[in-house]
């Protein structure tokens, strides 16, 4: 069975994006893309809200091509381009869209279908509305939260109109240089 795995970035209080949508407080550093490339040479399939999946198809499909493209960027860029797309979307369909299955409905079944079949792991980058909804469904199997040194105050938060209890134990944790530290966590 293939697990789905969420990603996230989350301040120390909290929130993924500011008030306004931002992520410009965000850290990265090289190790953590290397981190990150080891997650995705794990995974085949890349699960997405609609506002994510539009987000990620405006820049990484030829995010590699550019002139200052880095390692991360070319990396990254291969892999989005190879893997198959799920988007969880009740306003778009995938008439027209390459490599991209969309579910607007029954996401219990859909989701515990695509785990079921062949295949490496499934990875859902941010996506916090769609990650609530598979979260309140038990569908996620683990957690890699990345906590940046960072208080908002405000934002949108990490976990919003969660309706039940997600009892989690740690795996691992890893701190990065730019000060970010990544926790996993499996269901206990």
């Amino acid at each position: 069975m293939r697990n789905l795995i969420f990603f996230m970035h989350t301040s120390l209080d909290g929130f993924v994006a500011g008030a306004n949508g931002e992520m410009d407080w965000i850290n990265f550093d090289d190790a953590m893309f290397d981190f990150v490339a080891t997650m995705t040479d794990q995974a085949d399939t890349a699960l997405y809200g609609r506002v994510t999946y539009e987000m990620m198809q405006s820049y990484w499909p030829t995010a590699g091509e550019k002139v200052n493209a880095t390692k991360h960027d070319i990396e990254h860029s291969t892999w989005y381009n190879k893997v198959s797309k799920i988007v969880l979307s009740k306003t778009i369909n995938d008439s027209g869209l390459q490599n991209t299955k969309v579910i607007s409905d029954q996401l219990w079944d859909n989701i515990n279908k695509l785990k079921q079949q062949d295949g490496k792991n499934i990875l859902i980058f941010g996506s916090p509305g769609a990650s609530q909804s598979l979260l309140n469904q038990g569908l996620i199997d683990e957690f890699w939260l990345f906590i940046n040194p960072m208080i908002l105050g405000q934002g949108m938060p990490l976990f919003k109109d969660i309706t039940g209890t997600t009892k989690l134990k740690l795996v691992e944790s890893k701190t990065f240089a730019c000060g970010v530290i990544a926790l996993h966590y499996g269901k206990s």
